[in-house]
C-alpha cells in the first residue's frame, strides 16, 4: 500500500469513528451567564446537562445497545475470503520441478438453528439494556434531588443571614440607646458593657452565617458542575418563599475583608423597636400539604422506582443467562458454502454442506449451571431487600415531613409572640420600668425563634424532597437518553 493510500485509509477510519462515537450524542456543556435569574428547574436542567454521572449512565446504555446487536449478529452469516501466491521448487537426483500457482477462496457460514441458545442470549442482553436505561433514570433522579437540596440550602442560608443581619441592627440600635442613657447617667456601666458584648456576639453570628451562605452557593454550583460561576440570582420556590422573589448569588467578593470591631457612631434617634425588621420568609411562607397518604406513597414508590425496575430486569437477564448456559448441551445446526479458484489449469471448485455439532465440558457446564442458578437467587434476594428498604425509606421520610408540617405553624406563632414580647420589653426598658436582663432575654428569644423557624422550613423542604425522591417523583425536566434521528 502506498503512502497516499495509507493516508486515505486513515482518514476513512477516523471519519467513521467521528461519525459514530457516542460523544456525538452528548449535549454541550451548559454555562451560567452573569445576571441570569435561575429557577430551581433551570438549575436542575443545567446539572443534568453537565453531570458526568448522567453522561456515564448514557454511555453505559449505548454500550448495552451494542451488546444486543452483537448477540443478534450470531444469526448473520460469517464470510471468509482468502488469496495467495504459492511457489514450490523441488530437486531430486533425477529431475528438478517447480510449480507456481495463484489461488483464491471464498466461503460463507450461516447458523441455522442452535435450539434457542442465541435467542436466550439476545433476550438476556435486551433485559440488560432495559436495566441500564433504568439506571440512567435513577442517576437523573439522584442528580435532580441533589440540586434541589442544595438550592434549598442557599435559600435557608440566605434567610438565616437576614435574621442575623436584623439581629445586628437590633443590637446596634440598642447599644446606641444604652450609651445615650449612660452618658445621661440613666444607666449603669454594666448595661453599656453588656450591650457591647451582645453587639459583638451578633456580628460574629452574622459573619458565620455569611460563611455558611457562601458555602451553600459553592455546593449549589458544584451540584450543577459550573466552576467560575459569575453573579446570578435564584428564584424562590413555592415552599420557600420571600417577599423579594430573586436572591443574589455572588462569590466574586470572596476575598473581601471588613473591620467589624469598631463600635457604631452615636445617633439622635435610638428607638429600638421602630427598626426591627421582620423576616420576609415568615410572612410569605405557604405550606401546601403533601398530596399522598403514606400507603399511597409506598405504592407509588414500588411502581416508579427506577432502581427497583433495574433490579427486576437484571433478574430477567440472569434467568435468560441461565437458559443460555443450559442450552449449550444442544447441538448447533449450520450451513456452509465455499468457492475456490487455482490458476493451474484454471481449476475451480464449489462446495456446500450442513453440519450438526456440539462440544462442551460436562463438569464445567454442570458447575456453570449451578452458578447461574445462584445468580438468579441472588438477584431475587436483592429485589426483596430493596423493596423492604423502599418501605422503610418512605416511612422515615414521611414521618419527618409530617412532623415538620405540624411544627412550622407553631413556630410561626412563636416568632410573632417573641416579637411582641421584645416590643413590650423594649417599651418597659425605654420608660425605666424593665431591666436590661429582661430586654436581652426578649431579644435572644426573638432571634432564636426566627432561626428555629428558618431551620424548620429548610428541614421541611429537605424532608419533602427526600420523600419525593424515595417515591421517584420527577419534576418537569427534559433530558433525552439518546438522540432521536
Amino acid at each position: 500500500m502506498t503512502n497516499k493510500n495509507k493516508i486515505k485509509t486513515f482518514l476513512l477510519i477516523t471519519g467513521l469513528l467521528i461519525t459514530f462515537t457516542p460523544a456525538t450524542i452528548a449535549a454541550e456543556v451548559a454555562a451560567v451567564q452573569k445576571g441570569m435569574v435561575l429557577s430551581i428547574e433551570d438549575c436542575i436542567n443545567i446539572a443534568l446537562q453537565n453531570s458526568p454521572y448522567v453522561k456515564k449512565s448514557r454511555y453505559n446504555y449505548l454500550l448495552s445497545k451494542t451488546d444486543v446487536n452483537i448477540a443478534k449478529s450470531e444469526f448473520f452469516p460469517t464470510i471468509g475470503i482468502g488469496t495467495g501466491l504459492n511457489y514450490n521448487d523441488s530437486h531430486t537426483t533425477l529431475r528438478n520441478t517447480s510449480n507456481n500457482y495463484y489461488s483464491a477462496e471464498a466461503s460463507i457460514n450461516q447458523l441455522i438453528w442452535n435450539f434457542g441458545r442465541t435467542n436466550a442470549r439476545i433476550k438476556m442482553q435486551k433485559f440488560n439494556q432495559i436495566a441500564t436505561q433504568f439506571n440512567f433514570d435513577n442517576t437523573v433522579l439522584s442528580t435532580i434531588y441533589t440540586v434541589k437540596n442544595n438550592y434549598y440550602a442557599v435559600l435557608a442560608a440566605k434567610a438565616a443571614m437576614d435574621v442575623n443581619r436584623a439581629n445586628v441592627q437590633i443590637n446596634t440600635r440598642n447599644y446606641q440607646r444604652t450609651k445615650a442613657y449612660f452618658d445621661e447617667g440613666l444607666r449603669s456601666k454594666i448595661d453599656l458593657v453588656n450591650a457591647e458584648v451582645y453587639l459583638s456576639d451578633s456580628k460574629v453570628s452574622l459573619v458565620q452565617s455569611e460563611n455558611q451562605y457562601k458555602n451553600a452557593i459553592v455546593q449549589l454550583n458544584n451540584s450543577m458542575y459550573i466552576a467560575y460561576a459569575p453573579e446570578y440570582e435564584i428564584k424562590n420556590t413555592e415552599t420557600f418563599n420571600f417577599k423579594k422573589n430573586e436572591i443574589p448569588v455572588n462569590l466574586t467578593k470572596i476575598s473581601e475583608k471588613k473591620d467589624l470591631s469598631k463600635l457604631p457612631k452615636d445617633i439622635e434617634d435610638a428607638t429600638l423597636t421602630s427598626s426591627v425588621e421582620k423576616l420576609d420568609v415568615i410572612d410569605s411562607f405557604k405550606l401546601t400539604p403533601f398530596p399522598y397518604t403514606f400507603e399511597k406513597s409506598v405504592e407509588i414508590a414500588i411502581e416508579n422506582r427506577p432502581d427497583l425496575k433495574a433490579y427486576e430486569n437484571t433478574l430477567k437477564a440472569m434467568k435468560q443467562s441461565l437458559l443460555y448456559i443450559k442450552r449449550q448441551y444442544y447441538p448447533q445446526l449450520s450451513g456452509s458454502a465455499g468457492y475456490g479458484y487455482r490458476d493451474t489449469n484454471s481449476s475451480n471448485s464449489f462446495t456446500m454442506g450442513l453440519s450438526l455439532s456440539t462440544s462442551f465440558n460436562i463438569m464445567g457446564l454442570k458447575n456453570e449451571i449451578e452458578a447461574g442458578k445462584i445468580q438468579v437467587e441472588l438477584a431475587q434476594n436483592e429485589i426483596d431487600l430493596l423493596k423492604q428498604d423502599i418501605y422503610f425509606e418512605v416511612q422515615a421520610a414521611y414521618i419527618d415531613m409530617i412532623q415538620l408540617e405540624k411544627q412550622i405553624p407553631l413556630l410561626a406563632v412563636k416568632v410573632k409572640q417573641t416579637l411582641e414580647n421584645l416590643e413590650l420589653a423594649d417599651g418597659r426598658y425605654y420608660v425605666g420600668i424593665g431591666d436590661y436582663i429582661e430586654l436581652q432575654d426578649a431579644k435572644v428569644n426573638y432571634n432564636n425563634a426566627q432561626q428555629a423557624y428558618v431551620e424548620a422550613v429548610y428541614n421541611y423542604n429537605v424532608a419533602r424532597s427526600a420523600l419525593e425522591q424515595s417515591i421517584a417523583l420527577k419534576p418537569d425536566v427534559k433530558i433525552e437518553l439518546e438522540d432521536k434521528k
